[in-house]
């Protein structure tokens, strides 16, 4: 059974908050890295979630939800780093908060070994207010692992972390998701509200990607979305 994070572990997530929205606002307001924008509309099976694998427990998971899907991705082409896609992957997952904006968000395992991660394993993420997102590993190959969101989480899909080389260290996240219910579509889809700290938090995380890969971007962070109504 997953397993609840310890009382002083919650308590010191709970006490960064204040601070961690403050400082998180002034961040998104003052950030530098150039970012590429798109918004198109689609249309299924195109932008079809992958399969959940044979093997894989679907228990608890929630996959289905209100309001369009949206498909999203965020991409970095990273310069001045030698290190292979499947080292950069290994030592993410061994800790996920290497790579969270820890002021505002962090992972805690609730379900798995603390040191890696396999098909199976449970998270949270944690962050202020009502935005706590339970998720459940579903895929994880040498170079890349997917989540999918568990019951109560505010989004209903899954969301896929990939690395790979050509001439540059090309990270990517790539998310199928909608709205987990009619509260959050509005909040995503109507006041843009959520939409734009998801946009924040993983465009933080490419930023630290690339720093833990010992490089920097090479221009700025591509994003699109793809909206199938």
């Amino acid at each position: 059974m997953p397993r609840r994070p310890s009382l002083p572990r919650r308590l010191r997530t709970a006490t960064r908050w204040p601070v961690g929205v403050a400082l998180t606002s002034w961040r998104y307001m003052w950030r530098t890295t150039p970012f590429h924008r798109s918004e198109v509309l689609g249309a299924l099976p195109d932008d079809a979630p992958p399969e959940i694998g044979p093997g894989v427990s679907r228990e608890e998971l929630q996959l289905d939800g209100a309001g369009p899907l949206f498909h999203r991705v965020y991409r970095a082409q990273i310069r001045e780093t030698d290190i292979a896609p499947a080292a950069l992957i290994a030592t993410m997952t061994a800790d996920l908060d290497r790579v969270a904006p820890t002021e505002f968000a962090s992972f805690n395992k609730v379900l798995g070994a603390e040191d890696r991660m396999i098909v199976g394993d449970e998270y949270v993420v944690r962050m202020p207010g009502p935005w706590d997102g339970p998720v459940r590993v579903v895929a994880r190959t040498p170079a890349s692992f997917r989540f999918a969101t568990l019951d109560g989480h505010l989004e209903a899909g899954q969301i896929e972390f990939s690395a790979r080389r050509d001439e540059l260290l090309e990270f990517q996240i790539e998310s199928w998701a909608q709205a987990g219910d009619r509260l959050s579509n509005l909040l995503y889809d109507r006041l843009r509200m959520s939409k734009e700290v998801q946009l924040h938090m993983w465009t933080s995380v490419l930023e630290r990607v690339a720093r833990l890969a010992g490089g920097r971007l090479n221009g700025g962070i591509e994003i699109r979305t793809r909206r199938v109504d």
